[in-house]
């Protein structure tokens, strides 16, 4: 009898196998490894003097200047409108946002429509975001990420409106405009903050809750691809400072300007977005996570700092469309960068789908890859971009072609035009419409093609 023990023999269709298995494995982990994270941090009604790096006068904001001198500052940045909804539509589609309908004007408070379409949208309970236009997150999903918004919706109060509907793997925040930053209700006492497509009731300042809820999803998705949006309520009234608890604030006071509240809400989220940056370092994907810092349009009335710019939110005056964006993309983008590329929101969809190696076969993309742009340090290109912005009966349009703008404001039958020389007239107070009326009327033609061309699908 043989002492030796008998071998086993694994049959070689099992090695192959296991071989194959395992460089699939790695391949896929590479391939993981080699996708950049994505954390987009979205300020609400930030003007375009709002940070220190931006020329702001009081404001210490020396973590989001720290970052701009890390990445790329741009200085021609601009909202795809000048209010909440119309940009945010435009950057979950990619496309501008009059293509959807009903989304040219915020929505108001408890799902109110503010002009014609919206009114109509309102009333068979379909004002928002149809999910089958959105590009952002289900493309970023289907390229392997993990997504998830915190903070402000604003896209639709209806539960078929409801983020989760769009492919987003979290959501806690709230569904309107605004809501008092300690008690996190509308003025109309509705209740709009939700986890999921659950209500929900919590205690603390609004913008501290937005960062832990980033910070935490960050920290439990860093062994993969990931896509936060970080969508902040500040430095959106009502004015409440992170000290402001005891501050009174009601429905006749909510929009009330008041300064020193101001200057505090622009530091704390200042502060904030420090946290979210050392999050990223102290679990070790700074390297790999693409970082950009931009609002959804120009400053309120007296509150947003303008630094040169005409305007404020609401109009398509600079100070209502310009606004900042800062962006680091480590080992990409060289440290110091200050970019003046004219370059809108939906610029920033196709960079986050590219960089991603998203599928885009089918869809319609409106921007450019703004990042890459930057990134491979071309020279900077001419762009024809257009607005467009509704409200009851006024309605605010503007192009601009490569540095000439046409301003157009028509309230009820009276239209007034302007032309302007970015170039040479940033502050827009030299109008050029009766001394260059070539260069207007072609303004003019540019305007009537897009209109007719951004007709609203429903």
């Amino acid at each position: 009898m043989n002492s030796m023990k008998q071998r086993r023999t694994v049959p070689l269709r099992q090695i192959q196998a296991f071989v194959v298995w395992i460089v699939v494995a790695f391949s896929a982990g590479v391939q993981a490894a080699e996708k950049p994270n994505v954390v987009l941090i979205l300020a609400d009604d930030l003007g375009y003097g709002d940070l220190g790096c931006y020329g702001h006068p009081v404001a210490k904001t020396p973590n989001i200047d720290a970052l701009a001198k890390q990445g790329v500052r741009f200085t021609q940045h601009y909202s795809n409108g000048p209010e909440c909804s119309p940009t945010r539509t435009a950057l979950l589609t990619g496309r501008y946002q009059q293509r959807v309908g009903g989304l040219e004007c915020a929505i108001g408070t408890g799902n109110v429509g503010r002009y014609d379409d919206a009114i109509r949208l309102a009333e068979q309970h379909d004002l928002g975001l149809p999910v089958a236009d959105a590009v952002l997150p289900s493309l970023l999903k289907s390229a392997g990420y993990r997504c998830g918004i915190f903070g402000k919706w604003h896209l639709g109060y209806e539960p078929k409106f409801n983020p989760m509907q769009y492919g987003w793997d979290e959501f806690v925040g709230y569904l309107g405009g605004n809501v008092h930053y300690f008690n996190h209700r509308e003025t109309s006492d509705l209740h709009v903050l939700f986890r999921g497509r659950q209500p929900i009731k919590r205690e603390g300042y609004m913008t501290h809750l937005i960062t832990d809820d980033g910070i935490d999803f960050i920290k439990r998705h860093k062994d993969q691809p990931f896509f936060a949006y970080v969508s902040h309520e500040c430095p959106h009234f009502p004015y409440q400072g992170p000290g402001d608890k005891d501050k009174v604030v009601t429905e006749e006071n909510w929009m009330a300007f008041d300064p020193p509240a101001y200057i505090a809400m622009l530091e704390d989220l200042d502060a904030e977005v420090g946290r979210i940056l050392k999050t990223l370092e102290d679990s070790g994907v700074a390297d790999n996570t693409i970082v950009l810092f931009v609002s959804d349009n120009g400053g309120f009335a007296g509150a947003g700092n303008m630094g040169p710019l005409r305007g404020s939110k609401g109009t398509t005056y600079e100070g209502g469309i310009r606004v900042p964006l800062i962006v680091r993309w480590p080992n990409r983008i060289a440290p110091g960068t200050v970019s003046s590329q004219v370059c809108v929101t939906f610029d920033l969809t196709r960079s986050i789908l590219t960089l991603a190696g998203a599928d885009v076969s089918g869809r319609k993309l409106e921007g450019i890859d703004i990042l890459s742009h930057v990134a491979d340090q071309r020279e900077d290109i001419p762009r024809t971009l257009f607005w467009r912005g509704r409200r009851r009966n006024r309605t605010w349009t503007a192009v601009r072609n490569g540095d000439l703008k046409l301003v157009r404001k028509r309230e009820g039958t009276d239209t007034t035009q302007w032309m302007y020389n970015l170039a040479s007239d940033v502050g827009e107070t030299d109008d050029l419409a009766s001394s260059r009326p070539q260069a207007f009327e072609q303004l003019e033609r540019l305007i009537q093609w897009w209109e007719g061309d951004v007709q609203p699908r429903r």
